[in-house]
């Protein structure tokens, strides 16, 4: 018998299998996924690599093929459903096959099971009470009498607690072992990560419009379904009644959402209803805990599972349930290569599965409503908050142009600063939005103009009020110098504004008072970041100053006023969705205010505030704003009106990565294809980023296939001749700017 692997060998251009033969001996454990390991090279050096088809033949002649040396023990397999995902990833969006398959694994090797140490009495209790007479005469035994005695009071107690509480050692533990006055008692413990659990309400039954809902989409499973829903309009009841029917079916169920801030709230959510058969996977738990989170999956121990776009490479079964809340965040498209999309990878499993794929959003992403338009999805509305009496906020644009021509130069507007007083005495809480973290945007010199950027990336470096100046692209930082680096003017200060000089300045103009911040900065510590979301929600912050981070999906029943301070900062960003994601920024953070009785207030600063989307967000009408933006994007046949190919082309030498950009241009250029339009060569808008110079080319067509054709010739031709020391990646469909 032989199989095909695909070896890991770190080399993004290698998209091959290889054949090797298998004894009869491995033969029996050997299945597609396994993971194995397999003599590679000329000097045939020992490499992992993953099994992707078994056959009983091969055109290699025998005299050429290697055996496959042993499994790789250390390593945890991948089902076909998701190496056939790999193979689609591979395809759609350029990679290596071994990329590819890094990105399906969820867990890509076992880690030693964590153990619980416990320890109870070896001897009787009154031999036990005789051996601590016999050690309190010796005061070299203190530690040993010590142990012994809180081992005799508490049966059970672990290792961690005897050394925490009782200032024992393992060398005493030891000691007591091997004079047989005590036992080990060893368990598997699975590392499951904390939580602090939010106290939910019941979960209250389902309104007729939502018992319809449910209905519709339990009636129609083949179909893909999105709700769209306002805040606060209970789309998360519909998840759990259709959860509900897939566990009673004993079929799973994979809840994805796009930040990992909201899995603690989710969690609770569902751990109210399903308990002990839920678990969660994200990028901040440790390796142990993923694993551990995984077996349980692997062993049928969890039905649901809740987690980012990664969730969606879970080893289900029998998936039956797929379900993306929050669908419009660009947070499920990868920033990395493969930069897949997650909406790809959970259709991919619906039609490999037979699982029913539904979507939830206030602000539905252009692509996703427009395919309910033309009939390819199924649409469900919710235009009205659950909560009897509930009733979305009021929303105030201030125009900051205004605001300057009358003397006003804070970037707090009057309005907001009135209101903020309000709510702070009648003791509702505030949230305050920037998507823009540090404490200025930029430092430059008034003298002669010179801006302070990263020595390694084009990108002007962001002044922190530690006194140090940043890179948020590539992490140097240095100190804010006192003098102009370029003429010596000691006229050199800091411009624009960021979410830690909202705070400073916050909490000069109130006080009184407590504020707290949510963004990269505050957010390092693990669990740090639901410790802040916690520590407001309880009352013990009266103003959350925050970048999307607070954007999607949290519930804050006290919040009864949200400021957005500039909500320009993504209008004007170099890319075709920049009024979409302004709309659903705009839209989504003023959703936070008011809930149950109050109705809330938002404010919105800005100096465009006749523009679409603005105007659109601040009437909530989003049916307003995709009629616009769907004009625009048939016009000029971008997304999801067409498709469009990225092509990034990055190199350390300048002029190799215009070389290069230049070559690959001029023979798309010169095919000459109908219905296809090639942009570019020209510098990304980061045009060098950690010495690396980057270059785009964006190619559109209608036909999704001639642009994978493309991309084929150009991975082809890019693996000789002057493309060696070039770096080529692509992006389908690009939800952001490069």
């Amino acid at each position: 018998m032989f199989v095909s692997v695909i070896v890991d060998i770190s080399l993004e251009r290698d998209r091959n299998t290889f054949t090797y033969a298998v004894t009869e001996e491995l033969l029996e454990m050997i299945s597609i996924g396994s993971c194995v390991l397999v003599p590679f090279g000329k000097g045939g050096r020992t490499v992992k690599g993953y099994v992707t088809a078994v056959s009983e033949e091969t055109d290699i002649p025998k005299e050429k093929i290697k055996y496959v040396l042993s499994m790789a023990d250390k390593d945890t397999g991948v089902t076909g459903t998701l190496i056939r995902l790999a193979e689609r990833i591979n395809k759609k969006y350029g990679c290596s096959m071994a990329l590819a398959m890094k990105t399906v694994i969820p867990v890509s090797r076992k880690v030693k099971e964590k153990e619980r140490h416990s320890y109870i009495l070896g001897i009787s209790d009154y031999e036990a009470s005789l051996m601590m007479t016999k050690l309190a005469r010796d005061k070299r035994s203190n530690v040993k009498l010590r142990a012994l005695k809180a081992i005799a009071e508490n049966p059970g107690i672990d290792r961690k607690m005897l050394g925490d509480i009782y200032g024992v050692g393992i060398s005493s533990i030891k000691a007591l072992l091997n004079d047989g006055l005590i036992k080990e008692v060893t368990e598997k413990t699975s590392r499951d990560p904390v939580f602090s659990l939010e106290k939910k309400d019941p979960v209250e039954d389902l309104t007729p419009l939502q018992k319809s809902i449910a209905k519709k989409i339990l009636d129609n499973r083949d179909r893909v379904h999105l709700i769209h829903g306002v805040t606060g309009s209970g789309k998360t009841e519909i998840y759990i009644a259709l959860i509900k029917e897939v566990i009673k079916e004993e079929r799973q169920v994979i809840m994805l959402v796009p930040e990992i801030a909201l899995i603690t709230q989710i969690y609770s959510r569902l751990y109210a209803v399903f308990r002990g058969r839920i678990t969660v996977i994200n990028s901040r738990m440790s390796e142990g805990e993923r694993y551990d989170q995984y077996l349980k999956i692997k062993n049928k121990e969890a039905d649901i599972v809740i987690g980012p776009r990664t969730a969606l490479f879970m080893p289900f079964e029998d998936l039956g349930l797929i379900i993306m809340d929050e669908e419009h965040s660009p947070s499920y498209k990868s920033e990395n290569v493969p930069r897949y999309d997650a909406h790809m990878a959970a259709l991919f499993r619906k039609e490999e599965e037979g699982a029913t794929v539904v979507l939830g959003s206030a602000t539905p992403s252009v692509e996703s409503y427009y395919k309910c338009i033309t009939g390819e999805y199924m649409l469900h509305s919710l235009k009205e908050r659950a909560v009897m009496g509930s009733s979305l906020p009021d929303v105030e644009i201030v125009d900051l142009r205004e605001e300057l021509r009358t003397g006003n130069k804070k970037i707090f507007s009057r309005r907001l600063s009135e209101e903020i007083e309000k709510s702070l005495k009648k003791g509702s809480q505030v949230m305050l939005f920037l998507n823009r973290r540090g404490f200025s945007g930029c430092i430059s010199c008034r003298s002669c103009g010179h801006v302070i950027k990263c020595p390694h990336c084009d990108i002007s470096l962001t002044a922190h009020n530690d006194g140090t100046i940043k890179c948020h692209y590539c992490g140097y930082e240095e100190r804010l110098p006192a003098k102009c680096p370029k003429c010596g003017s000691k006229y050199i200060g800091t411009f624009g504004t960021g979410t830690q000089k909202v705070e400073y300045l916050i909490k000069k103009e109130f006080p009184g008072a407590k504020v707290l911040r949510l963004d990269k900065d505050t957010t390092g510590r693990k669990n740090s970041l639901d410790e802040t979301i916690a520590a407001f929600r309880d009352g013990r912050g009266d103003i959350l100053i925050g970048t999307q981070m607070i954007a999607n999906g949290h519930d804050f029943p006290n919040v009864s006023l949200v400021g957005i301070l500039a909500a320009d900062l993504s209008l004007y960003s170099n890319d075709y969705m920049a009024e979409e994601r302004t709309f659903q920024l705009l839209t989504q953070v003023a959703g936070r205010a008011g809930r149950k009785d109050s109705k809330g207030r938002v404010i919105i600063q800005t100096y465009d505030p006749s523009n679409y989307a603005v105007v659109t967000a601040a009437e909530q009408d989003y049916e307003s704003f995709f009629q616009k933006e769907i004009s625009f994007r048939k016009a000029l046949k971008y997304p999801p009106a067409g498709h469009m190919l990225l092509i990034l082309v990055e190199s350390a030498a300048e002029e190799k990565a215009e070389e290069a950009a230049k070559m690959i241009f001029s023979s798309i250029a010169s095919k000459k294809m109908p219905n296809v339009a090639a942009i570019g060569p020209s510098p990304a808008n980061l045009s060098r980023g950690k010495d690396v110079y980057r270059r785009t080319i964006y190619v559109k067509s209608s036909e999704e296939e001639i642009l994978e054709s493309l991309m084929d010739d150009v991975i082809s031709s890019s693996s000789k001749g002057p493309f060696r020391d070039i770096h080529i990646s692509f992006d389908t469909d690009p939800v952001t700017s490069y």
